[in-house]
């Protein structure tokens, strides 16, 4: 908490307009010429508590959900948390339980492991004795032990879980144009500074007292701390408009980042598909048994998606009594039933139907499966043979399912393709099921197995990445290699997931976004998270990037503005050795109608403006030789106010009345087009800065005088 203070309090330009506060105070002036010091303290506020809430959340990461596991240590039998495991110790694994540690597969009683948040692979895994787990799975069927090998901070998922604990902040043109204009100010304010007071102190006829108070009023001028609180107020009143549409901003420049995204990574399982397989048909081909009942029985333990999505998909079915089984393997692809009817397997088409005499139905499946469905096919032999498939097997009939696809995703894609943004889907699955759900979305889809990745050169990668919008059998370090590929080209990446798998992307990437069903440690991780798991919210938080950028570039010209004015009439005053015409409490009231309440209120209406790059450049453009001209007639005005008699009072307030006049003018300009409630506004403002003029206390608090 410490840093996150120092770095919020302890800056220059706070530490220089405290140190302008406290001479105030020792010049005994009004606390009324000291409200420049609330801009201040609320843009600390908010920027510690930003930084407090992203940080706070990060530190809650945690990929292992199981608190408690039982071991055998030796001849002990105990029940330890999982990060008290040991390298050595044999744990024991059960249905619905996390893995805790690394290890291999000492006893497989039909264990089955869920790995998808950690490679992206859908399909649940088979592990048999000898084979690996890595903490982070979940055990989705059967059970056994296992021998820790890599055990708490060596695990593969407590390493995934310490790379995304680091503090990562979203990038943002915004704070990164307004961070170099204050970095200029600073260096400039080293030299100004000095010359502002000595040139105040030179002035014949005025106390220290008088010339310090005007020499604070014109060195608050030339700090632009409106900027950096209406960009932070920005930031917050988007996500808290985003939050009542159920999408959690948990760092609020991601609010902007979007805006300027031009490529999408999108993780398949759980992002464009809800993770969740469906049943669709049954083509029978032969046969007079019932096969809606052997398939379901087949099926009855609903182990796996696919076996929960044929149970449920056929109706009104009853199990039937069987001989022996032979559960699914995913090395084998095929599982089996003996009955007293004979032995029917169940399972991959290309594996099933490879002889020549089912040429046909194998051909049939490859048909249906090219149409972007899962085919699964049910064949009949005499006999078991064990774990090996019998000569002859008679094609019954074909399982069509599919993944079950985002309702919202291809008007989702659709939106962003005709906004100019490239789309990827990169997957832990097959090549062929990726590019069938791409081709559903109605995304065309130009395939790469991220195998051929490994040992290419850096221009090769990056010519294959941009060839291709679909990559599959993609691992997490892979995932991260394309995000930071597609940086290196100067590219703005935003990458949407759900799994562990996807974390290390989501990290690199200029923006993450996490879905609320996935992974607890991908949403801690992500920048944005989809609450409502609403694929279709993205082109909203896209909207309200657009809306933010746009209002704070048009309004933004009014702070620099004031800042130009500020330094030229410094500039002049010294030079001529006459007294700064306006007084801090003066600058309070002109900043704030001028520039902070219509910029507030022009920062919040729609605007569908898309992105375009150089936000500093064109406010720089505008800004400075509309401060030159501001400040070339407010020096006029008060020459002329002298020479006519006028005193500093006086002339400072027409001085104040020109460059109110002169913001109203700024304040239309930056309002095209112009609406009846922008006119409505600039009017309101007019009318309160001649209330300060007319109603006498007020006058008399801020030191007006009407001529």
């Amino acid at each position: 908490m410490c840093d996150i203070l120092k770095s919020n309090l302890f800056t220059p330009l706070n530490f220089l307009i405290t140190v302008l506060a406290v001479i105030l105070i020792v010049a005994g002036q009004s606390p009324i010429n000291m409200l420049f010091f609330i801009a201040m303290v609320l843009n600390a506020c908010i920027g510690i508590w930003q930084e407090a809430h992203a940080r706070r959340i990060l530190n809650r990461l945690k990929i292992l959900n199981a608190p408690k596991v039982k071991i055998k240590r030796g001849s002990q039998k105990l029940t330890v948390d999982a990060k008290d495991i040991l390298s050595g110790d044999i744990v024991e694994l059960a249905a619905g339980e996390q893995v805790p540690a690394d290890g291999i597969v000492v006893v497989s009683d039909e264990l089955e492991v869920d790995e998808s948040l950690l490679t992206g692979e859908s399909d649940s895994i088979v592990k048999h004795k000898g084979d690996k787990v890595l903490s982070g799975a979940v055990v989705v069927a059967g059970g056994g032990k296992m021998r820790a090998e890599r055990v708490g901070d060596d695990a593969y998922a407590a390493k995934l879980s310490e790379e995304a604990k680091k503090y990562h902040e979203a990038s943002s043109e915004l704070v990164m144009a307004t961070n170099k204009i204050l970095k200029f100010i600073t260096i400039a304010l080293i030299a100004i500074v000095p010359l502002t007071i000595w040139g105040q102190l030179k002035v014949p006829g005025i106390d220290w007292q008088s010339a310090v108070t005007r020499a604070v009023a014109a060195i608050i001028g030339m700090i632009p701390e409106g900027l950096v609180l209406l960009t932070s107020l920005s930031f917050m009143l988007s996500a808290v408009r985003l939050a009542k549409k159920n999408i959690l901003v948990q760092q609020l420049a991601a609010v902007e980042t979007l805006a300027r995204v031009d490529t999408i990574l999108l993780d398949k399982t759980g992002t464009l598909t809800d993770g969740k397989i469906k049943f669709q048909r049954l083509i029978k081909l032969a046969g007079n048994e019932n096969i809606e009942d052997i398939l379901a029985t087949m099926n009855w333990a609903g182990r796996s998606s696919t076996e929960r999505a044929i149970k449920s998909g056929l109706k009104n079915t009853k199990k039937i009594q069987s001989v022996a089984t032979v559960p699914f393997s995913s090395q084998r692809k095929w599982s089996a039933m003996l009955t007293k009817n004979g032995c029917y397997y169940f399972g991959a088409p290309e594996i099933l139907l490879n002889s020549k005499k089912n040429a046909k139905t194998l051909k049939l499946a490859e048909k249906e499966a090219a149409r972007g469905g899962r085919v699964l096919a049910l064949c009949k032999a005499d006999g078991l043979a064990g774990r090996e498939l019998p000569r002859e097997l008679k094609p019954l009939a074909l399982v069509m399912l599919a993944e079950n696809i985002r309702p919202e995703a291809k008007k989702t894609l659709e939106y962003f393709r005709a906004q100019g943004v490239d789309i990827k889907i990169i997957s832990g699955d097959s090549v062929e099921t990726v590019a069938a759900v791409a081709k559903a979305v109605g995304l065309p889809a130009r395939a790469l197995d991220a195998g051929e990745l490994n040992g290419k050169s850096e221009r090769q990668m990056r010519r294959l990445i941009d060839s291709h919008n679909i990559i599959g059998r993609i691992q997490p370090e892979q995932k991260r290699l394309v995000v930071d590929t597609l940086k290196s080209r100067g590219q703005t990446v935003a990458m949407v997931g759900d799994g562990v798998n996807d974390i290390m992307a989501i990290k690199d990437a200029d923006l993450g976004i996490a879905m609320r069903s996935g992974a607890a440690a991908t949403r801690q991780a992500a920048e944005v998270v989809l609450m409502d798991n609403n694929f279709a919210d993205l082109p909203m938080i896209l909207a309200e990037g657009r809306r933010v950028v746009a209002n704070i570039e048009r309004v933004a010209s009014l702070f620099l503005i004031k800042n130009v004015y500020s330094l030229v009439l410094v500039m002049a005053t010294s030079i001529f050795g006459a007294p700064y015409p306006l007084l801090p409490a003066q600058m309070t009231v002109i900043s704030s109608l001028t520039i902070g309440i219509p910029a507030f209120i022009l920062s919040l209406p729609p605007n569908d403006q898309k992105y375009r790059p150089g936000f500093l450049k064109r406010v720089l453009t505008f800004s400075i030789p509309t401060g030159i001209i501001t400040a070339i007639v407010m020096s006029l005005c008060y020459y002329f106010g002298h020479a006519a008699g006028f005193n500093s009072t006086e002339s400072g307030t027409l001085v104040a009345c020109v460059a109110m006049f002169m913001g109203l003018v700024d304040i239309t300009i930056v309002s095209r087009p112009m609406k009846w409630w922008k006119a409505l506004l600039i009017i309101a403002l007019a009318a309160a800065f001649c209330a300060f003029l007319l109603i006498p206390p007020l006058a008399k608090l801020f030191r007006f005088a009407l001529i």
